[in-house]
């Protein structure tokens, strides 16, 4: 059964120091875990065995909060420190990112976990230098890049639409652009132009991403990293439309044995909030609910 928790229109009361501390219905709080029977409950599989468990989270909007340019996203340190307790604990623990494997590593800094990147076409696993791409999708790298070479005009970078290149996917990036009525009106015609291009599409929180036309989405690459020896349970946790791909992958597999929390924000879309089993309310709250898997 679904549990939606309604953190910004529901009153709940919070012990504090012996009293009792309303909160209102309009307040916009993060629901503390320990205040959530129904995340304890989804949880308590896995907590019941950690070492036939395994965590899985997206990183942007998850780990690390939105920021306006892509290069400045930081994990905060408190968040890298639970991972890598985590990690002791637990049989697997994986980032699961947009970003190259490599980039996602680089961000989250913990040696010892796996990375599935660039939307589950690559895979780096612990200790691993080198993340091994999907030979389909890397056949397409040198088009996708061509294509993107002659769509980075000037006009669109007077824009400062960003051009971020990802192996055999580049995204183009808009959020905090000065005029965002021209670049959303400039991106729509990078879209159509990628798509008459005979390459696919893909957007996500103030991105379009140009990819090669084969099937690439997370729940993929869940599946290729725990197909092999599939754990007893495991939970994913992501805020954005490619994560619902991601739960949909883990339930493949595992079924009811799959928790999916998704992350709320200004921007959550409606498809993740109906997919989820749960919600918490951005990097904070997955931090709580990391929190908890550790209690």
């Amino acid at each position: 059964m679904k549990r939606i928790l309604e953190a910004h229109t529901r009153t709940i009361a919070q012990a504090a120091g012996g009293g009792s501390r309303l909160r209102s219905a309009g307040a916009r709080d993060t629901w503390r875990m320990r205040a959530s029977p129904a995340i304890a409950e989804l949880l308590a599989p896995l907590r019941a065995d950690p070492a036939a468990a395994a965590v899985l989270l997206d990183i942007d909007g998850t780990l690390a909060p939105i920021v306006r340019h892509a290069s400045d996203a930081a994990v905060p340190e408190q968040t890298r420190m639970t991972l890598i307790e985590l990690a002791r604990r637990y049989r697997t623990v994986a980032c699961v990112s947009g970003r190259s494997a490599a980039v996602a590593r680089q961000m989250v800094a913990i040696g010892s976990i796996a990375y599935i990147g660039n939307h589950g076409s690559e895979l780096l696993t612990p200790g691993s230098r080198e993340a091994i791409v999907d030979p389909e999708v890397a056949s397409w790298a040198a088009r996708v890049h061509r294509f993107a070479d002659r769509a980075d005009t000037p006009s669109l970078q007077q824009l400062r639409i960003r051009r971020e290149d990802k192996g055999a996917i580049v995204a183009f990036h808009w959020r905090g652009v000065p005029d965002e009525p021209a670049a959303l009106v400039a991106v729509a015609a990078l879209e159509l132009a990628a798509q008459d291009a005979g390459l696919h599409t893909h957007r996500g929180r103030k991105v379009l991403e140009i990819r090669p036309p084969v099937a690439i989405d997370k729940g993929r690459g869940i599946r290729r990293l725990l197909a092999e020896h599939p754990p007893a349970t495991a939970l994913y946790v992501g805020d954005d439309h490619t994560d619902v791909d991601a739960f949909a992958g883990l339930r493949e597999l595992l079924g009811e044995r799959a928790v999916c929390v998704g992350v709320r924000s200004e921007e959550t879309p409606a498809e993740l909030e109906a997919a989820a089993d749960a919600m918490v309310d951005g990097p904070p709250g997955v931090r709580e609910l990391l929190g908890l898997l550790l209690a």
